[in-house]
């Protein structure tokens, strides 16, 4: 087959039907089969080919069916032919998926392999041996134990956001610890992504360490026609469709206050000089180490507000809490401390004076309701006057869960950090407004 015709021939076949295109695979010798297969870089969609630049961690996040398997499974191994010798790390949500999805599937590692390159699989130690002499390993995000300790020079990380909560994070620490092999480690994941905090955490990653490929199920035009148009007619614009197919990350509660797009949007650092700083507190309910949450916002010379820190605190006595407060504003050199009465404010003034006599405070007292405080606040994000200088997870996470009905569905018990921004905003920018809502004392 010369260049020219496989070329031709390999058109003809990305382009055609389904139905069509095996009934072609079939008639075809085996050595073109097997061609065609080798040479999958030539029907390749432009989402699967690796990024230029200087990028550690590549996110491949994208919707069911986009081609982010056999985009990884081809980088790992061009990456085995390229260094001879290279540890590689297969990480999956457990030891079952690499080998089912990863290594073995229709579209891992065993059917990228070519054939005057084979790769010898020896499943009952978890380990792949490339024609080069680089090798695979197999861990499960369930045992992150087992990644602490081994180097690796490049790693692919499979459905991270599949992975357990609770080992996750551990799973993912123990892994980049280890990414110290070789002169350029480098680690691609694969996911559908779900609101998880992992997820957050690695696309929070600053480029160009982190680069990002999205993508959705209908832009692999390798998928039956058929498929598509049903998956679309039974789930276009449903939360559900937008995550699985469009690859959205997607975890806005009914009613929420402040949905995630409109909190990723109002995302830019402050513009300098500040010209005020105010540090918002909501102090605990009691004196037996719940969180406190404690929020800087400054007041740019452009007239717009930024969220500059989320310096909340858990599980400290008043004297813990109250110090991070001191630490906090002394950071920005914060013009005064706004902290809520309600929940016993003698104390709370007495428990900050102690740790810093020097602290202006200012008492507010709460004469309506969280939501009736937070909407003014939200308002002002809709407007594109207050920003977050910089990804505040676990703010944001509160900020997302508070509802305009007057419900909460985020994380903990309480939203103590978003109460503590609210707090902060009413007295930076509000102003008279801020005082129908809070009543200084």
């Amino acid at each position: 087959m010369t260049p020219a015709n496989a070329d031709d021939a390999l058109a003809r076949l990305a382009l055609a039907p389904r139905d069509e295109r095996v009934r072609m695979i079939r008639k075809m010798p085996r050595a073109h089969v097997r061609f065609f297969n080798e040479a999958w870089w030539r029907w390749a969609h432009d989402g699967q080919f690796w990024p230029e630049g200087d990028w550690r961690i590549w996110l491949i996040r994208a919707g069911r069916g986009f081609g982010k398997t056999r985009a990884g499974a081809e980088w790992v191994s061009e990456m085995a032919r390229e260094r001879a010798g290279a540890r590689i790390a297969l990480v999956g949500a457990t030891v079952d998926e690499v080998r089912r999805v990863m290594v073995e599937g229709p579209a891992g590692l065993l059917a990228a392999a070519r054939e005057q390159e084979p790769i010898a699989w020896h499943s009952t130690r978890g380990e792949l041996v490339f024609a080069s002499g680089a090798r695979a390993f197999v861990y499960s995000a369930e045992a992150p134990e087992k990644l602490r300790g081994p180097e690796h020079d490049f790693a692919w990380c499979d459905e991270l956001a599949k992975w357990r909560a609770g080992a996750a994070d551990t799973a993912w620490d123990n892994l980049m610890m280890g990414m110290r092999r070789g002169e350029k480690p480098r680690v691609v994941v694969t996911t559908t992504p779900r609101p998880v905090k992992l997820m957050r955490r690695v696309m929070a990653i600053p480029r160009p360490a982190l680069h990002e490929t999205r993508g959705r199920t209908r832009d692999n035009i390798h998928l039956p026609r058929s498929f598509v148009e049903a998956m679309l007619a039974d789930y276009a614009g449903t939360r559900l469709g937008r995550q699985e197919l469009d690859g959205e990350m997607i975890d806005d509660v009914p009613g929420a206050l402040w949905p995630r797009a409109l909190i990723e949007r109002q995302r830019r650092a402050a513009v300098l000089p500040l010209a005020r700083v105010v540090v918002g507190v909501d102090p605990p309910a009691g004196t037996e180490g719940d969180a406190c949450g404690i929020v800087a916002i400054g007041l740019g010379a452009d007239g717009h507000g930024y969220v500059l820190a989320d310096a909340s605190v858990a599980g400290l006595r008043p004297e813990g809490w109250a110090t991070a407060v001191a630490e906090c504003v002394g950071r920005f050199e914060a013009e005064c401390v706004v902290a809520e009465k309600n929940q016993g404010g003698a104390m709370v003034e007495s428990v900050l004076k102690a740790a810093d006599a020097a602290l202006p405070i200012r008492l507010v007292h709460a004469s309506r309701g969280k939501v009736a405080r937070a909407e003014p606040v939200a308002l002002l994000y809709e407007k594109g006057v207050l920003w977050h200088a910089e990804v505040f997870a676990d703010l944001e996470a509160e900020l997302a869960g508070l509802q305009a009905a007057g419900g909460y569905q985020g994380p903990g018990r309480s939203p103590d950090r978003a109460d503590a921004l609210v707090w902060a905003v009413h007295e930076l920018m509000l102003g008279r407004r801020g005082k129908a809502a809070v009543r200084m004392v």
